[in-house]
């Protein structure tokens, strides 16, 4: 039986924390053999504990989610490197990214209309891109704000979305 994402993931990391590597099984492989694109985010007593992704298929899901797993536990840039202390408190989330689509808006307004809580945003300016994941509207359910905080997280000043070429995508999803 082909293991979950989340499994995957949680596998995965516990190898590294081993210095070992963990080969999932052929099912496995075979089941999220298509490219695709995901996220994967810690937490730790509901508080980010890492979370590094993809915007685009370039390989096997199943290889993308073990490479962002052991990403987002051992280099995200914002925290320390997972200890193995913390191993059991961690909970993991897959989410798998559907290929991005440009949003055509005449206008900032018209782009908060086009723009729902079920999205994930891309914002691309110039050299500068962030992104948020669907579940960042739950902390930020305000269009505006949040467009603004997706500038920021980018190194722009908070109005720059309004001049910025702007990317969705949906999500699917697993929690462990």
């Amino acid at each position: 039986m082909a293991l979950k994402l989340t499994e995957l993931a949680r596998m995965t990391i516990e190898a590294h924390l081993e210095d070992d590597v963990f080969v999932p099984d052929t099912e496995t492989k075979k089941k999220f053999s298509k490219k695709g694109a995901c996220f994967v985010s810690l937490t730790k007593n509901k508080q980010l504990r890492g979370c590094i992704g993809s915007l685009e298929a370039e390989k096997e899901l199943w290889k993308d989610v073990q490479e962002n797993a052991i990403n987002a536990a051992f280099h995200d840039p914002r925290f320390p490197a997972l200890a193995t202390t913390e191993f059991g408190e961690i909970k993991i989330e897959v989410s798998v990214l559907s290929e991005a689509k440009k949003l055509i808006a005449k206008s900032a307004a018209h782009m908060l209309e086009k723009i729902d809580k079920h999205m994930g945003i891309i914002l691309k300016h110039r050299q500068h891109t962030a992104t948020f994941l669907p579940q960042v509207w739950e902390e930020i359910p305000n269009k505006e704000k949040f467009l603004e905080q997706l500038s920021l997280k980018a190194g722009l000043d908070k109005h720059d979305w309004k001049d910025s070429e702007l990317w969705f995508y949906t999500v699917t999803g697993e929690k462990e």
